[in-house]
């Protein structure tokens, strides 16, 4: 039933169904609904198997032969408790309901009257202090504040609702600003710009006049919030008779249409009345004026009353109302509805007009008319005949403003494709609106977020191999496929969301909802999303990737020509004025997170990204610049009063809570990602335990401290404790960290990369140059894995240092001439024997050893073995053990280490064979090792291995074969089979 109501919901084109999962909660055969113990399976298939319905909740029928409604309702509650477990859903999320029993709040009542206290918001799974109390954290400065941020999100929503339906419509704002093409044959443009006097649109469409295409005086030109409002009609070819209804529409994707048929439209107009209307039931919809007109000829008209005395007191609406029936008793039968007036006798009753049931019931049946009306609909070709567009493909324009300090032209901010740097000209931007055959056709399906995440972070405008800036297609033809080979699981992509500026690497976004010019159009850009979910490797294995955005929301371009800044005149539109308004160091523009236009806009560019582009997720940028007024550029000790203090901005927070909870109630599988370098407290917790709701967070410090350890400490210097301790990060939140040895920051603009550090001498022909560079590629090779095993759910890294990029990345800027020749990647080493190929080979390896035995999914680990005077450090995950020893000089033949469980470890990965670059020193027949009875590292067993110096192995238990061996020991009469513990 489920799939083919997934299916149906697909045929229909619509959104997501939301669905109940039915429980028999009776335990009678004979009830409807699933046993409770097949409802976590069910709703498991729904949620996993049918991307079309969205589970919504659980549900029982209370029927009137229920003995037991009380005990349905636990029975339900617990089926709600092992869902909710099984889908890693709060219990919030999943609705109950007992359908159209009565006895529903009786049966909570009954189920909770321990509790003595009525349903509050806490009972519904709301705690605004919930994650405080979950990690046994007694702060009451900062509950405080979370309570009364609780508080104020609440009235927020509340305003949100008196302008907006629900979070839905706040969150979708596209649909409706900039510019869209109307099905009545005209093109709608709105923008927000409440500090404009006079707006119009301006381009080679109209010769950028200021007055042909203008916002109409008045509520139909903008209304009291700033949106302005404009219009423009398609123009009339010449010869060509305007249409015969003023409403007339159009359908701009198929050729003909209903419409071109040749039926005529008062043929469908008289079958409408023919076999929709009742007779004499379209009289008032014909003539809607006629009861009005009467009433205000009889008050007002030259018989009517002249003063006030000749009124005289108008009588009550049931005097009114039986003059009327006494006036009409002996009228003839009409096929109008036959209405009455009912009175119950109550005090604070309003008099009910009430209509016959039977005629009710028949009105209830009939389907709307909208048949009719898509029956007169045009198709394009009949549209292109009588009509040129208004604004065609690719015209350029501008959004024209009357100022109190002037007229200023600016780009509109919902424009979906901008030309940022129009070869020394203004900027504009472009209408995109291409002909159905060159708009692009979406093949492939969304993709099942995995467990554990293998990031492969790039930037597409240096993937090329070439001094040049790559394109959309060269990305998708070249890149994609090294990334599927490489065996990462989904990709991250920064630079994407337009920016006037190339050096800036995208983090000084112009134009929030458009693509990069540079790179290629908005079709090319889908391709890319497009192919990275279901590009098909070795013909048959789909191997999809995510597609990961960065986005940047904690700051804004300062631009004023071609970004937000100053938009409609005023320093205040998007953007907090005076000191607030900017960065305190980089120089950008600080949005005003506090205003409801402000966090429509932002809100609804996420959604854009998804609902256009089909994004899986966000990287949100540099979190500490909008959380706090100090721009995150202050000392923190870890107090939670630096979290709660005057320096925090309340709206900015509550902007990233309504953020996530949004995304994740329009799509469940969104991955919403934190780069915060002060860690907020309840930054992955649920939005309904006073947390933030994000799924991830990166984890600063661990590449921060490897570059200090390279650069400023001697390698038998290295501390093993603070390895671990930083590359663990926060240890409550360690399964939803991110980690990363090195990102795109070091080897930008300056920085350098780990390999251009350890690898750079040992490229010199001087004598010693093989020696360093066995060091660096050995010691990379132990920094990449235990980065990438010790942490959490997730690792990234950044295009090309997979196999050890010998350049930093350095954009073209004045301090360069503009030279491109260290924006790109030299895919070319991948094609000689040597190193690259050596580090790609392990680094490959290493991803292959999370997808073979889901290591970043398990548990976390147990570091039991953490040795700073040998440099060695042990940890378990799961069933595998990790093993590094970081001496440089030492080695050691025979280094116990502590097991839980005895029997025999295989080696599967070791940093020093010869395929990755090593010594081999190991030998293949030295990777098989037998525990010892020992208690070491306080663990029951251990086991000796053999680790060189600056090399790391994992090891895994191999499973036991109880099929192989037994013993029989017979005693007495008893037979006793011992099934011996044999490792294959």
């Amino acid at each position: 039933i489920a799939n083919h109501l997934d299916r149906a919901v697909l045929s229909l084109g619509r959104n997501p169904l939301k669905i109940f999962v039915q429980v028999n909660t009776s335990g009678e055969p004979s009830k409807s609904g699933i046993d409770p113990s097949g409802c976590v399976r069910l709703a498991e298939h729904v949620k996993l198997h049918c991307p079309y319905l969205e589970f919504s909740g659980l549900m029982t029928i209370g029927m009137p032969d229920y003995t037991s409604t009380p005990e349905n309702f636990r029975t339900l509650s617990k089926c709600r408790v092992e869902v909710c477990k099984a889908l890693g859903m709060t219990e919030d999320q999943c609705e109950l309901s007992m359908g159209m029993s009565s006895d529903y709040e009786q049966a909570q009542r009954e189920s909770f009257t321990r509790k003595k206290k009525s349903v509050t918001e806490t009972e519904k799974g709301v705690d605004p202090v919930g994650f405080l109390t979950k990690l046994g954290i007694t702060h009451k400065a900062f509950a405080q504040f979370l309570r009364e941020r609780y508080k104020s999100l609440k009235d927020l929503k509340a305003e949100i609702f008196t302008r907006h339906l629900n979070l839905q419509e706040m969150a979708s704002g596209f649909e409706i600003l900039g510019t869209h093409r109307h099905k009545e044959h005209r093109v709608d443009y709105m923008d927000w710009a409440p500090g404009a006097r006079y707006c119009a649109l301006v381009g080679d469409f109209n010769g950028w006049s200021p007055t042909t295409n203008a916002a109409r005086e008045g509520l139909y030109g903008h209304d009291d919030y700033g949106y302005w409002f404009i219009i423009l009609e398609d123009k009339l070819r010449e010869g060509e008779e305007p249409d015969e209804l003023y409403f007339q529409q159009y359908n701009y994707v198929d050729d003909y249409d209903k419409g071109d048929s040749g039926v005529t439209i008062d043929e469908v107009f008289q079958r409408a009345n023919d076999e929709y209307w009742e007779p004499g039931e379209d009289r008032f919809i014909k003539n809607r004026f006629e009861l009005p007109a009467k009433l205000y000829e009889r008050l007002f008209g030259p018989n009517g009353p002249q003063t006030i005395e000749e009124l005289g007191e108008i009588p009550d609406a049931e005097t009114r109302y039986k003059a009327h029936k006494e006036l009409h008793k002996d009228d003839p039968p009409s096929n109008l509805p036959p209405f009455d007036v009912i009175d119950n006798g109550k005090e604070y009753d309003i008099f009910n007009v009430v209509v016959d049931p039977a005629w009710q019931e028949k009105f209830r049946n009939k389907k709307p008319p909208l048949a009719y009306w898509t029956e007169i609909r045009k198709g394009r070709k009949a549209w292109l005949k009588k009509y040129s567009p208004a604004i065609p493909h690719g015209s350029k324009y501008r959004v024209y403003f009357n100022t109190p300090d002037g007229p200023l032209e600016r780009v509109p901010a919902w424009a979906t494709f901008i030309q940022p740097d129009a070869e020394g000209k203004q900027a504009y931007a472009i209408h995109w609106e291409p002909p159905p055959e060159h708009t692009y056709k979406w093949k492939h399906t969304a993709i099942k977020p995995p467990k554990s995440l293998r990031i492969y972070e790039c930037h597409v405008g240096i993937s090329g191999s070439e001094p040049k800036i790559s394109s959309f297609n060269d990305f998708t033809e070249k890149v994609l496929p090294h990334v599927k080979r490489a065996g990462y699981n989904a990709i991250q992509l920064i630079g994407i969301v337009e920016h006037k500026d190339y050096f800036t690497v995208g983090y000084r976004v112009t134009n929030f909802f458009a693509v990069s010019s540079r790179y290629g159009t908005p079709e090319d850009f889908k391709r890319l999303v497009d192919e990275a979910h279901g590009h098909y490797f070795l013909q048959f294995s789909r191997l999809g990737l995510l597609v990961f955005l960065d986005i940047v929301h904690s700051y804004s371009a300062a631009d004023e020509m071609v970004g937000l800044s100053r938009f409609d005149g005023s320093n205040d539109c998007y953007f907090h004025t005076g000191k607030r308004g900017h960065h305190k160091y980089w120089g950008t523009r600080m949005f005003k997170y506090g205003d409801l236009d402000v966090l429509h806009f932002l809100l609804s560019n996420l959604n854009w990204w998804i609902s256009e582009y089909k994004i899986d997720g966000f990287h949100f940028h540099s979190l500490a610049s909008m959380l706090y007024t100090h721009n995150g550029f202050a000392s923190f000790t870890g107090d939670l009063e630096e979290y709660c203090n005057q320096y925090v901005d309340n709206d900015a927070v509550k902007y990233l809570i309504l953020a996530n909870e949004i995304l994740h109630a329009l799509h469940p599988n969104i991955i919403t990602i934190a780069e915060d370098a002060t860690f907020y407290p309840g930054l992955c917790e649920p939005t309904s335990q006073g947390g933030l709701g994000f799924d991830y967070y990166v984890n600063l410090s661990a590449s921060e401290m490897w570059l200090s350890l390279l650069k400023n400490t001697p390698d038998h210097e290295w501390s093993m404790s603070k390895i671990t301790s930083t590359l663990l990060g926060n240890k409550n939140y360690a399964d939803k960290m991110l980690a990363y040895a090195e990102n795109h920051n070091q080897s930008i603009s300056g920085g350098q990369s780990l390999a251009e550090i350890l690898l750079s001498q040992g490229n010199d022909k001087a004598p010693q140059s093989n020696e360093l560079l066995v060091r660096g590629s050995s010691l990379l090779k132990m920094i990449k894995l235990i980065t990438f095993t010790i942490g959490g759910r997730g690792y990234l890294n950044f295009m090309g240092n997979e196999f050890g990029h010998p350049k930093r990345v350095e954009f073209p800027m004045p301090s360069n001439n503009f030279s491109f020749s260290l924006a790109n990647r030299c895919w070319d080493l991948l094609e000689k024997e040597g190193v690259y190929q050596d580090l790609f080979r392990f680094d490959k390896d290493m991803m292959k050893l999370d997808k073979n035995e889901k290591v970043l999914s398990r548990g976390l680990p147990n570091i039991h073995h953490v040795n700073d005077t040998n440099m060695v450090i042990s940890y378990l995950r799961g069933p595998l053990l990790f093993v590094f020893n970081f001496h440089p000089t030492d080695s050691y033949e025979r280094y116990c280490i502590g097991v839980d469980e005895a029997g025999e470890y295989q080696v599967i990965l070791n940093t020093d064979e010869r395929r990755y670059g090593g010594q081999g020193i190991v030998k293949e027949e030295q990777y098989l090792q037998r525990t010892i009875s020992k208690r070491v590292d306080g663990l029951r067993n251990c086991i000796e291995v053999s680790l060189p110096s600056r090399t790391a192995q994992v090891g895994v238990q191999v499973k036991p074969d109880f099929e192989n061996m037994k013993t029989v020991f017979t005693l007495g009469r008893s037979s006793i089979l011992i099934q011996r513990t044999y490792y294959e």
